[in-house]
């Protein structure tokens, strides 16, 4: 057996099958978004059950034109979490909005559905939950508050394509729902990213939003007659070409397999640090089909940075997802925030540690991360 040295905290899974379809867009006619746009698109809406789905440059472009698309702009105020990466609320800010933080439940580092009803004023006009590390928030509470509070439920689903939970999948109960697929995604482009809707006139809005506003794609003018377009909105450049879709099309249609492998990887891991001195791990929900996009442990936050560094040093790829949002500079010198005012959020994000995770990994890899992590631990 080959003595493991080295373990990435992440590869993608893009197969020769995907290099081949990518090289067959580079070799026709038309590059941007077309034929193999429209492929990913359908086969896409057919895997999450929602009949819209639009393909886009990226996360944070779904998550915007879905603020759009709802008409909420400047003086409105979007719930969210304070515990995600910062594209969340930043598309809030980004739509003319203003991010409003809830903190976050102390298993699952989830938002608190608990806690939104008291965040809520006249001027709340979405919920924006995040199924943070691949685990879906409570949507049936979610989905009560907004309904009697006649908000909508923008879902960040960046971690999340291949969860349940309470008998719901990603995006059933939401508005509209916003998928990543950045380059350590369970399913990658390199860059894009997908907004999925079962509101038809938001699926129109998203389609000419993500193209400046026009109302006439490159492919509905230069591949028939000619026709001349007009821009009744003003959009942004937000959409997918037929490149990064080509690279997704596979990967889609194998996307169970690739949710298997890192299923039985995190079990490895489970099993493997349970009950270990000074690690912790967050809950799953009971009954819940969790993404396994991300495995977080959390350790004492007097040492983490030390840990993390010293993972690397002995050849354990890692990452923090994440440090609080509130916290980040731009967030303290434009709403005034402080340590303190998210605890829970805050604890969690000055423990954690994500540890790799993907389907290239074997399991002797994940039986060495566990080691290294054992043995920097009791150093």
């Amino acid at each position: 057996m080959t003595e493991i040295t080295k373990v990435e905290f992440f590869k993608h899974n893009i197969d020769e099958e995907d290099i081949r379809r990518a090289g067959d867009i580079l070799r026709s006619v038309f590059l941007t978004t077309g034929s193999a746009v429209a492929e990913f698109e359908q086969v896409f809406s057919e895997y999450t059950g929602i009949p819209h789905a639009v393909g886009l440059t990226s996360c944070t472009a779904a998550l915007h034109l879905s603020l759009l698309a709802g008409s909420i702009g400047g003086g409105d105020e979007v719930i969210t979490t304070p515990l995600s990466f910062c594209a969340t609320s930043n598309s809030v800010i980004h739509a003319g909005a203003r991010p409003v933080f809830v903190d976050v439940e102390r298993k699952t580092g989830n938002i608190d559905a608990s806690l939104i009803e008291a965040a809520l004023t006249e001027k709340t006009k979405a919920i924006m939950p995040v199924h943070l590390y691949g685990q879906m928030c409570d949507m049936k509470a979610i989905r009560d508050i907004a309904d009697r509070h006649n908000l909508l439920v923008i879902e960040d689903a960046a971690h999340a394509i291949e969860a349940r939970r309470d008998g719901v999948r990603v995006g059933e109960l939401g508005d509209a729902a916003c998928y990543s697929f950045y380059a350590t995604k369970n399913i990658t482009s390199g860059e894009g990213g997908a907004v999925c809707t079962r509101n038809k006139d938001m699926d129109e809005a998203f389609r000419m939003l993500r193209l400046h506003g026009i109302d006439k794609s490159a492919i509905d003018r230069y591949t028939r007659r000619y026709q001349h377009w007009d821009m009744p909105v003003l959009g942004w450049k937000y959409n997918m070409d037929n490149i990064h879709a080509s690279l997704l099309i596979g990967q889609l249609r194998r996307i169970d397999e690739l949710w298997g492998r890192r299923s039985r990887l995190w079990e490895i891991y489970e099993e493997g640090l349970s009950g270990t001195k000074g690690v912790e791990l967050l809950d799953t929900v009971s009954g819940a089909r969790h993404a396994c996009h991300l495995f977080t442990v959390l350790v004492d936050p007097q040492r983490r940075d030390a840990i993390l560094w010293e993972l690397q040093v002995r050849g354990v790829g890692v990452a923090v997802n994440y440090r609080p949002i509130h916290l980040l500079s731009y967030y303290r010198k434009t709403y005034g925030y402080r340590e303190g005012d998210y605890p829970v959020a805050e604890q969690i994000g000055g423990r954690t540690i994500s540890l790799p995770l993907y389907p290239k990994m074997t399991d002797d890899e994940a039986c060495f991360v566990i080691k290294v992590l054992k043995e920097v631990l009791n150093g």
